[in-house]
């Protein structure tokens, strides 16, 4: 699989990188999470991602992937729900990023965000020097922010962090509009979540309520299937390749619990950008229907 450098950090990862939030669940078996994780990086995968709100993806990636340490980037989140700090403390990020760790099984985090950190708590900056520890103690590589909208803006024009993720697919490219140049400018490595847009197409009615429910309705007003049909392609092929080949965009990160789905987001991711025309009709539908949008909805 295809890597690209990662921003100015000297890290490498792979286009495809594998999220871990469904393989914390606990309703999906220890032996299917890590059955998964290791044929991802079979694969070459070698970007994984998680968080402490992520169920039991941190512990799982400890037993069965740590092993494995030199053969993926670990990318994780933080700054809330840790035990012994309050949330949004440098407290929080010292205990967060030694908890992480032991859970992990791992001496080190390639990649810490501060998991969708309000923008008043980075305005004080204290949480910004307990990273700048972390990393001269060696816990973590690279201080980085994970979120969107004016927050996401701070952190990427402060200086301050190496790397950030946001949410970039058909119907959310606030970022990719907004603050990939910027992130390009500066050498900050980019993950992009949420790339195939929570599948929101999957659903024949508004699915009110739903994690989807908002995707699904800019989809509908950005009118893309006339394109994706003229292309030849399944919906999740052209919201993937849209995604993972968005300029700026290092590495778009895939979510599932399926082995089936993986396989297949790997072979689709490694077909290649999408066709210019295509791209062509996706900027003018956004042009036309997406720019008073904001991101992570």
């Amino acid at each position: 699989m295809e890597q690209r450098e990662f921003g100015n950090t000297g890290l490498k990862v792979s286009v495809l990188g594998l999220g871990t939030g469904q393989i914390g669940d606990a309703r999906h078996s220890e032996d299917l999470a890590g059955t998964l994780m290791n044929r991802a990086l079979d694969y070459g995968v070698t970007l994984v991602d998680t968080a402490r709100g992520y169920g039991l993806s941190e512990e799982r990636i400890g037993r069965h992937l740590s092993w494995r340490r030199d053969d993926f980037i670990l990318s994780s989140k933080g700054g809330y729900g840790v035990d012994g700090a309050n949330d949004w403390t440098p407290g929080a990020i010292r205990l967060g990023i030694e908890q992480a760790l032991a859970r992990l099984h791992v001496d080190w985090i390639d990649i810490f965000h501060l998991h969708s950190c309000p923008l008043d708590v980075l305005h004080r900056g204290e949480l910004l020097g307990a990273l700048d520890d972390a990393r001269e103690a060696g816990l973590i590589r690279v201080a980085a922010y994970s979120g969107d909208n004016d927050a996401l803006h701070h952190a990427a024009t402060s200086g301050r962090f190496g790397s950030v993720e946001t949410s970039v697919n058909l119907a959310d490219q606030w970022s990719a509009q907004q603050i990939l140049p910027l992130a390009r400018g500066a050498g900050l490595g980019v993950i992009a979540k949420r790339p195939i847009a929570n599948a929101a197409w999957q659903y024949a009615e508004r699915p009110a309520g739903q994690y989807a429910e908002t995707y699904w309705e800019r989809l509908g007003i950005l009118d893309l299937n006339g394109v994706r049909q003229g292309a030849g392609l399944e919906w999740d092929e052209f919201a993937l390749r849209f995604s993972a080949y968005t300029p700026g965009v290092h590495c778009a990160i895939v979510g599932t619990a399926s082995i089936d789905n993986l396989e297949r987001d790997i072979q689709l991711a490694q077909k290649g950008p999408l066709p210019l025309d295509v791209l062509t009709h996706v900027q003018a539908a956004w042009d036309a229907h997406g720019k008073g949008w904001g991101g992570e909805i």
